[in-house]
């Protein structure tokens, strides 16, 4: 694999493209989105001759798109900038070096899974990475565009150290991210109201449409639930799983009234910030940071709720 890796790099356009550095989950996310956007077309085809096609939301899918764009290139900048290095360094703390064959990538594959699994779960349940993924969570539809829908600041919020086990195992920072890449390609098409339940086998074992919407919706007892990316074992052995049974209510608690990609992207932190500086002992001002969202610190009455914020 490495092999065709580096003959890739060698090419002229691919450098012209990516660069001589290339993010390889960008790189592969770049390269699917002729599907992506397939997919897409499909799925709103389908549900207009079914009748659905309310699901698309003019301004929403606009939003989406705008968001993933912004996401992408902020990526790629901080990539160049910080995060290579960051995760090289990480790397160079390695147990072993592993040979990256076909073999030993799906084993990576796997691994990253376990460690998607509680990156995403951190985002939930850490105000600091919910500051970013709430972002992702605000659409209060599910097509396919959803999953465009992402924060300006998963680049500078630390994540990659989420990703850390594989490289300290001793897999190389590219084909971490190409495995990352590989997941979050996956997870595209489980954004989507088009597909009902899958077969009994396939929904126990995998992530799946209906188990994402779970993941999305804002009804009680479906929030926080269904964190894998590919699959869903992890939720099941961890004890997240939720099985779609009522019908889903996208969005979250008290929702942002707007469409403007820059009020979507800061909100939170601008909220987070704020709690934080709000007159206290200085151990609970910051516990802010690390605290679940809807965490409410003692005796600040005027809290506002962090979890859902009204713009």
């Amino acid at each position: 694999m490495e092999q065709l890796i580096n003959q890739a790099m060698a090419m002229p356009t691919f450098n012209l493209l990516f660069g001589p550095n290339p993010d390889w989950k960008q790189v592969f996310l770049t390269l699917l989105t002729p599907l992506f956007l397939g997919a897409t077309l499909v799925e709103y085809l389908y549900l207009k001759k079914v009748g659905k096609s309310f699901f698309f939301k003019k301004k929403e899918v606009v939003t989406n798109m705008l968001l993933g764009g912004s996401y992408q290139a902020m990526e790629l900048v901080w990539f160049a900038l910080f995060v290579s290095a960051f995760m090289e360094w990480i790397y160079t703390f390695r147990i072993a070096t592993i040979e990256v064959t076909p073999l030993s990538f799906v084993a990576l594959l796997f691994g990253i899974e376990f460690c998607y699994y509680w990156f995403h779960r951190g985002s939930h349940r850490v105000r600091w990475f919910w500051c970013a993924h709430v972002v992702h969570h605000s659409g209060e539809n599910m097509t396919t565009t959803t999953a465009m829908r992402q924060s300006l600041f998963y680049a500078v919020n630390l994540h990659q150290i989420f990703w850390a086990p594989m490289l300290i195992i001793g897999f190389p920072v590219w084909a971490v991210l190409l495995a990352y890449g590989v997941n979050l390609g996956y997870q595209y098409f489980v954004h989507t109201q088009a597909v009902n339940k899958l077969p009994k086998w396939f929904e126990y074992i995998f992530n799946t449409p209906s188990h994402h919407r779970v993941h999305h919706g804002r009804n009680d007892e479906y929030i926080d639930k269904n964190y894998g990316g590919v699959l869903i074992v992890w939720d099941r052995i961890f004890g997240t799983f939720e099985p779609e049974v009522a019908p889903v209510e996208y969005g979250i608690v008290r929702q942002p009234k707007t469409n403007n990609i820059w009020t979507l992207n800061t909100h939170e932190w601008r909220d987070m910030f704020a709690d934080a500086l709000k007159p206290g002992p200085f151990w609970q001002r910051i516990k802010h940071i690390w605290a679940p969202p809807e965490w409410v610190r003692p005796g600040l009455s005027d809290q506002s709720n962090l979890r859902d914020k009204s713009i």
